[in-house]
Order: structure tokens, then sequence, then C-alpha cells
């Protein structure tokens, strides 16, 4: 008996019409590659909870960059790890700082050939772990903070980047940063705005990677994970105050934020694919559990269908190459 209806099936019986026909595809140009650079490292070191992933020397971490570059990767995040920590952060803005040394280390090497940026935040030069410094009372003054932030905002920025990350989820972040630049002349670096950061418990690699001192939580400032509607006053008042690109992080866990935001807002909306999505992926495939190049390539898609047009992965490198 033939079947008399419609048939989609058509679309789907090679590899040429299905690769015709795809809705959304991932571009090595929209992947930004993660990389730590450690101070005092003599060579890279790698992170155990992070299969694949170093802990740079300054040296590893230009080589590592090249390439990443020359796998058409579309943009770099440093994250620096210093040798010693204080309250205030302050080696967050040492002009020779771990992290003020990396940019222009990598900026020297790659140029305008890639997009440099830098994370803002204090938490990794904070000897408390915290995105911020505290009261006296041990909670994170936001304002207090603006401060710091508007500081290392100046010194990155001297160092070379391009697109600085604020990642502290403080109230009034962009706004106070914004202004820092542009009264010195930086109107032309940009701020990537993680406007929808979740207090997800899917970090925790992360913080092994930049050996996080942190006691407690950060769910005072970082966002509730049942709340999808807070996400889009967050993020239009990131914008409001001048972010030029917007990110939710995680990814995965939050799909439908990102097709929110992706829907709300006319900037470029970026995601965050974060340490412990990685680890979950590699843990599984080290156990032979799944097919690890295909759930990778999956993972990357799902994101970029849900509407993020710039992906932040560890996999960037490996994705970029098997893309060209």
């Amino acid at each position: 008996m033939s079947y008399p209806g419609v048939r989609p099936r058509r679309l789907r019986g090679t590899a040429a019409m299905r690769r015709l026909v795809a809705e959304n595809r991932v571009s090595p140009a929209e992947l930004v590659l993660p990389l730590f650079v450690r101070e005092g490292l003599p060579e890279p070191r790698p992170i155990p909870s992070l299969p694949g992933v170093m802990q740079h020397s300054r040296e590893s971490l230009r080589k590592a960059a090249a390439e990443a570059v020359a796998a058409g990767v579309g943009g770099l995040m440093l994250f620096g790890v210093p040798q010693q920590r204080d309250p205030e952060g302050s080696a967050g803005t040492d002009p020779r700082g771990v992290l003020n040394v990396a940019i222009g280390d990598v900026v020297a090497e790659v140029g305008d050939s890639t997009v440099v940026m830098s994370d803002l935040c204090l938490d990794e030069f904070t000897d408390h772990g915290h995105c911020g410094v505290l009261a006296a009372d041990g909670t994170v003054d936001n304002d207090a903070t603006l401060v710091r932030y508007s500081e290392m905002a100046l010194v990155q920025a001297a160092a070379g980047a391009h697109v600085l990350g604020l990642s502290g989820m403080m109230d009034g972040q962009v706004q106070a940063v914004r202004r820092a630049l542009d009264a010195a002349g930086h109107e032309q670096v940009a701020i990537l705005a993680y406007a929808a950061k979740y207090a997800s418990a899917c970090y925790g690699p992360f913080r092994d990677a930049v050996e996080s001192t942190l006691e407690g939580d950060r769910q005072t400032y970082q966002q509730h994970p049942a709340n999808s509607r807070e996400a889009l006053r967050e993020v239009a008042l990131d914008v409001a105050e001048g972010a030029d690109i917007v990110m939710v992080k995680p990814a995965l866990p939050y799909l439908d934020v990102i097709a929110a935001v992706r829907d709300a807002v006319q900037v470029p909306v970026a995601a965050y694919q974060v340490s412990g999505e990685y680890a979950m992926v590699e843990a599984a495939a080290a156990n032979g559990w799944l097919d690890r190049e295909r759930v990778v390539a999956e993972t990357l898609t799902s994101i970029r269908r849900a509407g993020a047009q710039i992906i932040l992965t560890y996999w960037a490198t490996e994705a970029a190459r098997a893309l060209r």
C-alpha cells in the first residue's frame, strides 16, 4: 500500500541533501577558545578535571593562540592565575600582572587576526575567591567593586584587549566600565556582558583551572537557575548601559534562555559552553558511553540553533578544524 501523503524524508536521504537543507550551521569564526595562563609556569600543566585543557605558560599560551587562529577560531578569551592574591585582587590591576602581560603577549602574537578577549572579574585575583571586594560584614560590596572593575578595564584596554568580558554580575558594571573606557580614550574597546550568568553547579572544573579559593557560593549576585524572565531584565539593563554583546552562561542547561534573549535584543548573543558541560562529555566518552565527536558537534549545533552566534567552548580549536 503506497502512502499518499507528504514525505519529509526526501530531504534526509543523503549526506549531501541533509547538508543542503540544514537550517543552522556552526562556523569556526563563531567559536571562542577560553585559555588559562598561570604565573610562573615553566611549561603547560594539565588540568585533571578538564582533559585536554591546560594551564599555560606564557610561551605555550602564544603557541595555543597561534594554533587556534590557524584553525579559524574567531576569538580567544584569556583568564589569568596569579601566584599571589589579596582581598582587593591587586594582581588584576597590576600592568605586570599575569593576565595583563598575557593580553600583550597574545596581541603581539596574533594581532588583529582574531578577537582577543579578557576576563574582567576579580575572582581569580582575590584571596577570598569572590567576584568583588568585600564589605565589613563579609558580603560583596557592589559599588566598591565597580571602582575596581573600572580600574581593571583601563589596564586591560591598555594591554591591547579588543573585548572585555564582564563576568562578575555586579549591578551597573557595564555602565561603570563603559564610562571609564570612554573617558580614557578607549571608545573602540568592546564590552561582552555576561548578562545572564547563572549560579550553576557546572563551574567546578573551571574553579580547578583558576585554583579558586572561594568558600561559600555566589548566589547573591549570580542568577537563580529557576528564573528566565529575570534574565531578560538583566540583558535589557546591560544593553541600555552600553553592552556590545550579551552572553548567557552556562549554555546547554539554558538553551531556552538563549532563545528568549535572541528574540529580545538586537546585539549579538553569545553563550559559554562551560567547564562542566565539557567535562561531562569527555568523561562519558572516556568510558565509551557515547560517540565523542558526534556529541561535540551536536551540542555546538544546539547552542547555535537556540540563537547564540558566538560560542565559547573548550573544543573551539578542535571543532574549527573539523568544520573546515
